[in-house]
């Protein structure tokens, strides 16, 4: 929001404070400052001359010879016997008589402040000399024409300073937007000046006009141009008002509106857009200006009728900035009887344009649902001004007084008449219109303010304080019934109260006392505790954690074998790369092995704790559940030895017990059902070379390897494996952790079993660490790891499981003999457990 103090300080009966003061209180009490520019700086020297004499210059046929006169205005420039000075211009405008802008000698272009800066002076154009020039709008930085000079209204005298004559001397506070997001009327320049008197502790009176509780606009010749509305979207567009006026005269706006809406940072088009323009700035409140036989030669011959309804199936607007959009089916649209002519907030069609041939206007005033134009402006791209404060929820109550005003200067600088009754279509609650206000009263107590803020301010400060800024306030004792004015939307609550009296009072006015609290430490939060450890553990164990998006492409869950219907799909992705909540973190990894190894690293592991959403989980309320999970894959370039799996099964025993409740079974016979996620999470897993991780109930996990399918897509290495278990399942206390090494010798033996071939694997392994456990007397150090299965060709019914045992004592050496006796005790238990020989 762009503030100009020139027009702030017509509206405040006191003197403002030096900027720099002034500019440190709006950042502390108003809104954060972006920019502060002095406008003046780019205008000195610059004044307003009368064009005595112009004739062609001789040997040009584009040049011509002037004589202007600047009052002696301007010290040191070369004149003639009558004190006028002699400037050459191209300009095909410049005529004798009129009022135009001269740049001295000595003083710099505007334009070109702050780039290339051009500093004129005297020289000879075709052998005449030429003292400084005549300007144009676009070398005077107030617009982009610069096909002739500018020409001055009759409100300007030769000698003039052109800055301090239309008040472009002034100083341009730029104010952040996203600070005045719940308050619209700060969008205003009277809102503005309003709160600079609240902070400053001085009372602010709005304009007559604006207060005016009754307003007519009267039809003064008799003339009427039938108009009729019909809103059907009253719930989006509470009050639509229009008033049609005839007889209107388009052509530029004096130079003085001009320069307010220079200031404000909007370009002048013509008197009747300007004066919209101007009110907007102004009081807030946009309003738009349609050509009345525009609007009328679109009825479809059935009279000049205005809709306000959503758009129809494929339908198209033109707008004014050229581009032709297919508005989105709840945009609010402005329609004929046949076709739309603009859209409700954003911006007006182009085919109902005001321009230089409009005779007749049909003036608009109204308000639409801040959030249905927040979504139409994101949805096609149209950012204006218009947008910029119907997005932050217009006050209803104001469009009476603000389309008076605006009838008022449309009859002075357009010579226009009203041609109709103002029609207003309003639907605003009959109590807020017949009361002024859009929130009830708020009661609120002296003691409920202070308890809040720290401060000791009585009854009738707060009333003070709140007057100034015209909310009413009655007191008995210490309550209080605070009603704020109609253009207020944001105070509703005891609360709002209290950040107004803080905020206009002086939130650096706030007693400095340290609070006091408890020294006790914040009890750790388990959940975050468990993530730590997990980490911890697993970054131990040389793997490295990644952070990746919770939303991955479709082609991804294609390619790790996922359902995409069990997936969540995203309506406005951050990219299209992202366009699914992920039904599991694997393939978020997977994705990540082939650019590692493509990037050099032959032999890593890497692991993510995220959450997965199924479109099948949801909560009562049919809000998303979310899945806590922590998945790693391991890989390596070159095939190894071993079979991966093991490895990733080694990465799992680091967080989960599975010598406990928890087990690993065959994942071709856990049951999934009931269970849609946890068969999505299973799904990148080869069956046949992977485990399910059950914890006695369900399954909570899955180690292995991956489908051949998932490793083609994806680019896998051959040696490639990984788990996914919930977050729930992890019991790192119970899982295997550090074991110091003994500083005694470690014996090592091997001992193979012949079983049944039928028989799984992970039972033999599970029968043959229980009885090592169980055979153990003392504290030693083991490890049991497979070496491999044999399946001999002449018996089928059977196969050989290998394992190698490293032990060794913590409190003497062993001896070969009492390792074969642990070993025989093991082969013992495996016969009885499961018909295993030893071989």
């Amino acid at each position: 929001m762009k503030v100009s103090l020139k027009w702030v300080r017509q509206y405040l009966d006191f003197d403002l404070p030096p900027v720099q003061e002034l500019v440190d209180r709006i950042g502390a009490q108003l809104g954060a400052v972006e920019e502060v520019v002095n406008l003046g700086e780019k205008y000195q020297g610059i004044v307003v001359v009368k064009v005595v004499e112009c004739q062609k210059l001789e040997n040009s046929d584009h040049l011509n010879h002037c004589l202007v006169d600047d009052g002696g205005k301007v010290q040191n420039v070369e004149r003639d016997e009558r004190g006028l000075v002699q400037v050459i211009t191209g300009a095909p405008n410049v005529h004798k008589d009129m009022l135009a802008v001269w740049l001295p000698p000595g003083t710099t272009v505007p334009d070109s402040v702050g780039k290339d800066a051009f500093v004129l002076e005297s020289r000879p154009l075709r052998g005449t000399m030429s003292h400084g020039m005549l300007a144009s709008l676009k070398e005077l930085a107030l617009g982009d024409s610069h096909e002739g000079i500018l020409e001055l209204d009759g409100d300007a005298k030769p000698g003039d300073d052109f800055a301090s004559t239309y008040q472009l001397d002034d100083t341009i506070i730029d104010i952040e937007n996203k600070m005045f997001t719940h308050r619209p009327d700060c969008f205003g320049i009277i809102g503005v000046a309003r709160e600079i008197a609240g902070i400053s502790g001085k009372k602010f009176n709005s304009p007559d006009w604006y207060l005016r509780t009754k307003t007519e606009v009267l039809n003064e010749d008799g003339e009427t141009l039938a108009l009729e509305v019909r809103n059907e979207l009253p719930e989006l567009v509470p009050r639509f008002l229009v008033v049609p006026m005839s007889n209107v005269t388009i052509k530029s706006s004096p130079m003085w509106l001009q320069t307010y809406l220079i200031r404000s940072g909007i370009r002048p088009i013509n008197n009747v857009v300007d004066i919209t323009n101007y009110m907007m700035i102004l009081t807030g409140q946009p309003m738009h200006a349609y050509d009345y036989d525009k609007v009328k030669a679109q009825g479809g011959g059935i009279g000049c009728l205005m809709v306000v309804r959503h758009p129809k199936r494929d339908e198209e607007l033109a707008l004014l900035n050229g581009k032709t959009i297919k508005p989105r089916d709840a945009a609010i649209l402005i329609a004929t009887a046949t076709q739309a002519i603009g859209v409700g907030g954003v911006m007006g069609g182009a085919t109902t344009e005001v321009d230089e041939n409009t005779k007749n206007i049909i003036l608009e005033c109204a308000n639409f649902d801040m959030y249905s134009v927040r979504r139409t402006s994101m949805a096609h791209g149209l950012f204006t001004d218009a947008v910029t404060r119907f997005n932050k929820g217009q006050s209803p109550l104001q469009n009476d007084e603000v389309n008076a005003k605006a009838v008022e200067m449309l009859r002075e600088l357009a010579g226009a008449k009203v041609a109709g009754p103002v029609i207003d279509k309003n639907h605003v609650d009959e109590e807020s219109r017949r009361r002024r206000w859009v929130h009830p009263p708020v009661p609120v107590t002296t003691e409920f303010i202070n308890s809040r803020l720290g401060f000791d301010l009585s009854p009738s400060d707060i009333q003070n304080l709140l007057n100034n800024v015209e909310c009413d306030v009655t007191t008995d004792g210490g309550n209080l019934l605070v009603t704020a004015p109609f253009w207020r939307t944001d105070i509703e609550t005891r609360e709002d109260v209290v950040e107004e009296v803080g905020r206009l009072y002086g939130f650096d006015k706030l007693p400095l006392v340290l609070p006091q609290r408890n020294i006790k430490p914040v009890e750790k939060d388990p959940s975050l505790e468990m993530k730590r450890k997990i980490r911890e553990v697993l970054s131990k164990a040389g793997a490295n954690e990644l952070l990746t998006y919770s939303f991955v492409h479709g082609d991804l869950l294609d390619k790790a074998k996922q359902d995409k219907k069990q997936a969540f799909r995203v309506g406005n992705a951050l990219s299209p790369d992202l366009q699914y909540f992920r039904l599991s973190i694997t393939p978020s990894l997977l994705d990540k092995v082939h650019m590692n190894i493509k990037a050099g690293y032959d032999e890593f592991a890497l692991f993510e704790i995220g959450k997965a959403h199924s479109a099948t989980e949801l909560d009562e309320e049919g809000i998303p559940k979310e899945f806590e999970r922590v998945a790693l894959v391991v890989a390596a370039k070159n095939a190894k030895d071993s079979t991966p799996y093991y490895q990733a099964r080694k990465y799992v025993e680091q967080i989960v017990n599975l010598n406990g409740k928890t087990q690993l079974i065959p994942l071709e016979s856990a049951d999934f059902s009931g269970h849609e996620l946890t068969q999505q999470m299973v799904a990148p897993f080869e069956p046949t070379r992977s485990a399910a991780i059950h914890n006695g109930e369900r399954v909570v996990g899955v180690v292995g390897e991956y489908k051949r399918g998932v490793s083609r897509s994806l680019k896998l290495p051959d040696y490639c494996a990984g788990f996914a278990i919930f977050i729930t399942a992890v019991d790192i206390e119970a899982a295997k952790h550090y074991v110091p090494l003994s500083r005694f010798p470690k014996v090592s033996q091997d001992i193979t079993l012949k079983v049944s071939s039928d028989l799984a694997f992970q039972t033999v392994s599970d029968g043959v660490k229980e009885a090592l456990r169980s055979a153990m007397a003392e504290k030693v150090a083991y490890s049991l790891d497979p070496l491999g299965i044999y399946q001999p060709e002449e018996d089928a019914s059977h196969k050989n499981v290998s394992f190698r045992l490293e032990i060794a004592s913590y409190d003497r050496t062993l001896t070969d003999t009492e390792v074969s006796k642990l070993l025989d005790i093991i082969a013992g238990a495996a016969h009885e457990k499961f018909g295993a020989e030893r071989v």
